[in-house]
């Protein structure tokens, strides 16, 4: 038998600059040559240990349960060689959630899950130095007795993330199963995800993808960089295309393959492209234009207007858990990013 356990990167959640374990374990596991035929929530259970058949069963109910890539249900009869994946919900961890009333941009929501509209600045779940005031606090707040939100779990109905400091839409789950379903998606990389970005320079081309493996710097452990393929870090596939060139930055659209934390701005900076006052990855200096002091001025108005790195997660696609249906929700532009773009074009239009 041969078994092996991956961490869901599309699905962890460390918080900005913190080292937090998955939310989701990941197990594939291929049956042995010989494998008589066996039920797979007890071929799992009898393979995963501390894992109760409960637990797989509910795996299954939520289409997480995969033999040789294809759904299956508990009752599925595993044979010699099948190739079975599962995801699961890591069993909650012991740590009160504070239920605090606060405001919510809620895009959708029905009795399976809701869309919110993320403000840039409000961390998204409870972590080293983060314990109240975030977006799970309010959800906490706002789900009171659903038993998903019973407040010892860290990241209830999470499913992805966006940082700290980016805008736009979060996609939560409000049951176990639309939890497990939603999760299933992001790890099979089906949802749509598509950022809108300002990045400094010119870009050579109007589209193109960027590859590179997405790992933590060896140098300094609370940022992330691009590694060769095969040495550190993960895969990690970032699609993009140039919106408007606004002189010495264009406004860009990112279209997410995988979901590495930092994964746009870490890409983008390797491009040589860093995220408009990204301070992290080295966008919140002038890196173009003139030496002239008014356009230095100009600059540090922009940052004053922006003060975080120019990211809002503007859509959002996947297919609902209960009903199949597909849903595709669009954001506006925050207006912080709004004025902004809005001074360049003035600015690059005064130029020509």
């Amino acid at each position: 038998m041969k078994t092996y356990d991956e961490d869901l990167e599309d699905l962890d959640f460390p918080e900005e600059n913190e080292e937090i374990p998955g939310q989701f374990e990941h197990h594939k596991i291929i049956a042995d040559p010989g494998q008589g035929l066996m039920r797979v929530d007890k071929f799992l259970s009898n393979r995963i240990l501390g894992t109760s058949r409960n637990r797989i069963q509910m795996a299954a109910e939520a289409g997480s349960i995969l033999v040789n890539g294809k759904p299956v249900k508990s009752n599925y009869r595993v044979k010699p060689l099948d190739e079975v994946t599962v995801v699961m919900d890591y069993p909650r961890r012991e740590l009160k959630i504070l239920a605090e009333e606060m405001p919510l941009d809620i895009v959708y929501e029905d009795d399976e899950l809701l869309v919110v509209n993320k403000p840039a600045g409000l961390v998204v779940h409870p972590g080293h130095g983060n314990y109240n005031g975030t977006l799970v606090n309010g959800l906490a707040f706002r789900f009171k007795g659903l038993p998903l939100y019973g407040g010892d779990d860290p990241r209830p109905g999470l499913v992805h993330r966006i940082d700290k400091n980016t805008s736009g839409l979060l996609l939560v789950a409000k049951t176990e199963t639309a939890k497990l379903n939603l999760a299933m998606q992001f790890f099979r990389k089906t949802t749509k995800r598509e950022y809108v970005a300002l990045v400094w320079g010119n870009m050579a081309n109007d589209a193109g993808t960027i590859e590179g493996n997405i790992g933590r710097s060896m140098k300094d452990r609370q940022v992330f960089t691009v590694y060769p393929k095969g040495d550190h870090g993960k895969p990690a596939v970032t699609h993009y295309r140039v919106l408007e060139r606004l002189g010495y930055v264009n406004l860009v659209e990112c279209v997410l393959e995988t979901g590495r934390t930092h994964q746009i701005r870490v890409h983008m900076k390797e491009t040589g492209h860093p995220l408009f006052n990204d301070e992290v990855y080295g966008g919140d200096k002038i890196l173009k234009g003139t030496t002239f002091a008014k356009y230095k001025q100009f600059v540090e108005n922009c940052f004053q207007l922006l003060p975080r790195q120019a990211l809002h997660a503007k859509t959002l696609g996947f297919i609902h858990p209960v009903t199949g249906k597909e849903m595709i929700f669009d954001s506006e532009l925050p207006d912080d990013m709004k004025q902004v773009i809005e001074k360049w074009r003035a600015y690059t239009a005064g130029r020509e």
